[in-house]
């Protein structure tokens, strides 16, 4: 539940996501939460922070389609799963957003591990939108150290310390705690967003309704500001 506090007019608010690479209503929420923001005229006081959500940490490192790793996972046929994706293409390209079928899914636990790593380095929602945007695409392949090297450098991170985690089993604990601590803040899937601590949004919500949480947590802009 809200608390109605205000913040002092500039102060700075941290809006937390929680989100999975291939969790295609995550990539829409995101666009929809940054419209959201973009459309405030103080959007530089809101901190986007990434945390870590692994829908499925049984799914296997090796990639295999989209449709096979729903099917092994929750059953049904590859025709009403891919009826389901057309569904949601159609949603995100009304919103200007690119969307391949021809995705490949596989573990993520290892992007999630980079992303801790981003996050310490103030990138971290930088980081992960710009892998899941390429994803999304079909420009990506988000399972090779190499293209994850590569987004990294581009967002200003190291590319060599991101081989050296992907070497290693750095962040793991991070990782799993960053779900730990969504499921006791209520999430029971993703996305999933909290605002200053105060308000948590689940699902992919339409931009006004993201645009009323920001309003609830820092306060409304004048119209003047706003024109």
């Amino acid at each position: 539940m809200v608390e109605q506090v205000s913040h002092p007019e500039g102060a700075q608010v941290v809006i937390e996501m929680w989100s999975d690479l291939g969790c295609p209503w995550c990539y829409v929420a995101k666009h929809r939460l940054r419209t959201a923001i973009e459309h405030r005229p103080d959007a530089d006081r809101f901190k986007l922070v990434m945390r870590s959500f692994e829908l499925n940490p049984a799914a296997p490192k090796q990639p295999e389609t989209i449709e096979e790793a729903f099917i092994r996972t929750h059953g049904g046929t590859a025709a009403h799963f891919m009826a389901a994706e057309r569904q949601i293409q159609a949603i995100a390209r009304e919103e200007g957003l690119e969307f391949t079928l021809g995705r490949l899914s596989a573990n993520t636990f290892d992007l999630h591990r980079v992303v801790q790593y981003a996050n310490d380095e103030g990138l971290g929602f930088e980081f992960f939108s710009t892998v899941q945007d390429g994803f999304f695409v079909g420009a990506l392949n988000p399972y090779a150290p190499d293209a994850l090297a590569g987004v990294a450098e581009s967002v200003g991170l190291d590319g060599r310390r991101v081989h050296a985690i992907l070497a290693s089993g750095e962040y793991a604990d991070r990782v799993r705690a960053d779900r730990t601590e969504g499921v006791e803040l209520g999430a029971t899937g993703v996305p999933f967003v909290v605002l200053d601590r105060r308000v948590a949004a689940p699902g992919a919500q339409k931009v006004p309704v993201y645009g009323q949480l920001l309003e609830q947590v820092a306060g409304p802009v004048s119209r003047e500001r706003v024109s």
